[in-house]
């Protein structure tokens, strides 16, 4: 087999989206990997599909906070999985569930009952104030999931004449990467090559309530708006204080259902157990996922009211694995961690000593343009000074101990665990302020 690095620059050069995959390719000179690490890169590359970029470290340990490579070094987790380890990695709690649970049934289908849902949706049912909860397993299952509850109750109770309703999103938006998911995108990296797209989707720009009101009124067989509350992928885009007040009552006004997709701004990740809480709303469909497993597990969850969930009937949704009793139990108790270890109020403390020290950082920093978040959901804007980019600076920041990820090439999202110490913070700012910062 031909060495990475013999590969790499043609690699480099067959198209925009071609990137390189592997650990070795991402490298030259001082900053080859080592080789128990380019063993696990080889048959990632040999045998895996090409559709990620990681940042070139191959992990074998996480605790809390902190993550180790096969080499025994220690790194600072600042992508936290995307949000999905709100509760730190390996939760002991969490991990206790799994394995117990485990130990007796794991899945049943929903041919049968089983004596962990009920439980589990009366008890997730409550912790967010909703009827019903539908329960699926990844974060954009939850997605799909929402678009057909409100495409069934838009003929159902709304009376949108058949196959004509309308769901509106925001631009910029990311929800996952299935067909339906990259019809409602913006970002011609997640649509392009895979058309035709799904009918009855429209965009209108995020944080843009008179553009939403234009369009509730020129269509009335829209039945839902879509949104996150704060943009993830697309850079931790923060919208205007009130935006979703203002969209909630639009909502209500033209009797359309807003759907919030909390799958990563929501279990503490803003300093609210609920990204909707700054604006003290309460979306009519609720999606979760990543975090309501603490990491160990993919569980997602959509949650409404009974005149929005009971229009589903037998056989016309459902998955193998949803509501599966292992997924209830590591859920129940990923729930509890959040509420016990007060993450919430935790994400909110250290977010603002965090953004604190990343304003510092760019009053000094030639190349950090922008810092903005909310909570724990943060982000640094990089302008290039030659070929010294966002990627060039999260590679830096590997070196030193610190792992973060690059989104849209010049963004540097900061997503750590919730259970993240002031200690932590200042150790992975002074990391940060090493590489952004000139001597």
């Amino acid at each position: 087999m031909k060495s990475f690095l013999s590969r790499s620059s043609a690699l480099r050069t067959t198209g925009r989206n071609a990137f390189p995959r592997t650990l070795a390719r991402c490298f030259s000179g001082e900053n080859m990997i080592s080789p128990a690490q380019q063993r696990f890169a080889d048959l990632e590359d040999k045998y895996g599909a090409h559709n990620y970029h990681p940042i070139p470290v191959v992990l074998s340990k996480g605790r809390g906070m902190s993550v180790w490579d096969v080499d025994g070094n220690r790194y600072l987790d600042f992508l936290a999985a995307y949000g999905a380890v709100n509760q730190g990695h390996c939760h002991p709690r969490i991990i206790e569930a799994l394995v117990e649970q485990s130990s007796k049934i794991t899945l049943t289908s929903r041919a049968f009952y089983n004596d962990m849902l009920g439980e589990y949706e009366e008890f997730v049912t409550d912790y967010f104030g909703y009827d019903k909860v539908l329960p699926m397993n990844s974060g954009v299952e939850g997605g799909e999931t929402a678009c057909k509850l409100a495409r069934k109750w838009a003929y159902d109770v709304k009376g949108v004449p058949a196959n004509q309703a309308v769901i509106v999103f925001a631009e910029n938006n990311f929800w996952g990467r299935t067909m339906a998911a990259i019809s409602s995108s913006t970002d011609p990296s997640a649509y392009e090559g895979f058309g035709p797209y799904m009918p009855g989707y429209e965009n209108v720009p995020y944080n843009d309530v008179d553009a939403l009101e234009k369009k509730f009124k020129e269509n009335a067989n829209i039945c839902a708006f879509m949104v996150e509350p704060v943009q993830g992928e697309a850079g931790v885009v923060v919208p205007e204080d009130g935006y979703l007040a203002r969209v909630k009552a639009l909502c209500v006004k033209h009797n359309v259902l807003l759907i919030c997709d909390e799958v990563q701004t929501g279990l503490c990740r803003t300093g609210t157990m609920l990204a909707v809480e700054h604006d003290d709303v309460k979306p009519d469909v609720l999606i979760l996922g990543k975090a309501l497993s603490g990491g160990v597990y993919p569980i997602s969850a959509v949650l409404a009211s009974d005149e929005v969930m009971l229009t589903i009937k037998p056989g016309e949704h459902g998955s193998t694995y949803g509501g599966n009793p292992l997924a209830c139990a590591v859920a129940t108790e990923a729930l509890k961690v959040l509420r016990d270890e007060n993450m919430a109020e935790n994400s909110m403390k250290m977010g603002v000593v965090m953004r604190e020290r990343l304003n510092d950082i760019q009053e000094k920093s030639p190349i950090v343009t922008t810092v903005r978040g909310r909570g724990l959901m943060n982000a640094m804007e990089i302008t290039p000074i030659g070929d010294r980019d966002a990627w060039k600076v999260c590679l830096e920041m590997k070196d030193k101990g610190l792992l973060a990820k690059p989104t849209h090439g010049h963004i540097v999202r900061l997503t750590p665990p919730c259970c993240i110490t002031e200690a932590e913070v200042h150790e992975a700012c002074d990391i940060m302020e090493s590489v952004l910062v000139p001597n």
